[in-house]
């Protein structure tokens, strides 16, 4: 195989969406399983609607998931790597002027009202456009025949001249898009579905500046979830913006592998594996035809288990910086060897790092609430005052050091009563924590420790 290139051409006009972020990694994956080039190159042309923050966020969002580039502008900004830029559309005007005046030469571009039109070769006539309500000027030409290495064999009719410069004097989208393509020799264009319109006269364009056409492949849509309506995820519907993951400290290699079996199928059943392996078992083939249905809660469930899998030293490196993010987060930092004892009873539990303020609370603050509807539930059964009271009873003769031993005293006093250990457990957590949920009532009471344990079922049984 000939050197791939390809390339990933975002505009710096709003919020990075899903659908990009998939288009993006699906070029980076085929370039890093051929050993080619992944080139980064920003269509900012649009005056009106680019910003300087949308661009960072494109960068930000990129190498966040690991996304490297080879070539294009450098991530922070200033400069770019690569022997075919400039990388950013605005600053390559001299090169469009360039590639307009050979469309001239060749007797393929014309100026009609205050636009440059690009001529399609063939016989011309006229018919009256029901829709457009007046007369246009059609011309007969063979059909385009696109190849596509996802959509198969493809044909599309191009039967009118269309605008590549506009009457403001700014190139159109497909004529720089083509022209960036050959002047960077792109020869795969990997991009969405919704593209695949444009093509035929991409196809036209490069045929004008006698150019064999790189190879094409595009991918399918990703649509909504059917309890989010129909149709094509758009950057209002919930989930669609890689920001949000960051925000809510998704882990990037879950929304990576995530994405890639977004309409990309290895070959079996697996739904999780290592990058390096999707790397190398990744290819256009295997890309479906059908559009992907985004699912939320399949994203979440996959962030979960890559939560799971991490070795304890990163997740602690997660839940840091999370604290330090937060409101007063701080202070659980304070002291890192009971820090290190939370994190490791809630990295089973927990669904996600955003739940670690939660799930954790009543470990940094004696004024934790209880929760009403879990206190009326665990009060109802039994004699929980009774076995509370018991319990503060036994808790000075209580070995705290492990949690054996702390089971160990709990099952000692419920066969003294001839009870069962479940007639301890909820009471003792509501009064300790608060809830019904999280690690096992003998963890919280040794990362808690004999004095704190015994002072919080007295101000739970005072409180009534």
């Amino acid at each position: 195989m000939s050197q791939v290139r390809v390339r990933f051409a975002p505009s710096p006009t709003g919020f990075f969406h899903i659908g990009s972020a998939r288009t993006a990694l699906f070029n980076w994956l085929y370039a890093r399983h051929t050993g080619g080039t992944f080139i980064l190159r920003i269509e900012d042309t649009d005056k009106d609607r680019n910003r300087e923050e949308y661009l960072r966020l494109i960068y930000n969002s990129l190498t966040w998931l690991g996304m490297d580039w080879d070539e294009g502008p450098n991530p922070d900004g200033n400069g770019e790597c690569g022997s075919f830029g400039p990388y950013r559309q605005s600053q390559r005007a001299d090169i469009y002027q360039a590639y307009l005046q050979k469309l001239r030469e060749a007797g393929r571009a014309y100026e009609k009202d205050g636009a440059i039109w690009f001529k399609l070769l063939g016989e011309r006539f006229k018919v009256f456009d029901d829709h457009r309500k007046k007369e246009v000027e059609k011309v007969r030409s063979a059909p385009v025949i696109i190849d596509d290495k996802i959509r198969g064999k493809v044909e599309r009719m191009e039967d009118e001249d269309f605008v590549i410069f506009r009457s403001d004097g700014n190139p159109g989208f497909h004529f720089v898009n083509v022209v960036d393509d050959i002047t960077m020799q792109v020869s795969h264009i990997i991009r969405g579905e919704d593209h695949l319109s444009n093509t035929s006269k991409h196809v036209r364009l490069y045929e004008g500046f006698g150019v064999t056409p790189p190879v094409f492949a595009h991918l399918p849509l990703i649509l909504k979830s059917p309890e989010m309506g129909q149709g094509k995820m758009s950057k209002r519907d919930k989930g669609a913006l890689i920001e949000e993951y960051q925000q809510r400290y998704f882990l990037p290699e879950a929304l990576i592998t995530y994405l890639a079996f977004l309409g990309w199928n290895p070959g079996d059943d697996r739904e999780k594996m290592p990058l390096a392996e999707i790397v190398k078992l990744f290819d256009l083939p295997g890309v479906n035809q059908s559009n992907a249905k985004f699912d939320g809660k399949k994203l979440a469930h996959m962030n979960m288990t890559y939560l799971l899998a991490q070795p304890a030293d990163r997740f602690l490196t997660l839940a840091r910086d999370y604290f330090r993010r937060q409101p007063g987060g701080t202070a659980a930092l304070a002291n890192e060897a009971y820090f290190r004892e939370i994190m490791r009873l809630a990295q089973p539990k927990i669904k996600g790092i955003e739940e670690l303020g939660t799930y954790t609370a009543y470990f940094w603050d004696e004024n934790f609430p209880i929760d009403a509807m879990v206190k009326e539930k665990v009060m109802a059964k039994g004699d929980p005052q009774a076995r509370l009271n018991e319990l503060l009873a036994a808790l000075p003769t209580m070995d705290f050091s492990n949690d054996a031993n702390m089971e160990a005293g709990i099952k000692l006093l419920a066969e003294k009563h001839s009870l069962g250990f479940g007639d301890y457990q909820a009471v003792a957590r509501l009064a300790v924590s608060g809830t019904n949920a999280g690690p096992s009532i003998t963890s919280i009471f040794r990362v808690l420790g004999k004095e704190r344990v015994t002072a919080r079922i007295k101000r739970f049984l005072a409180a009534g």
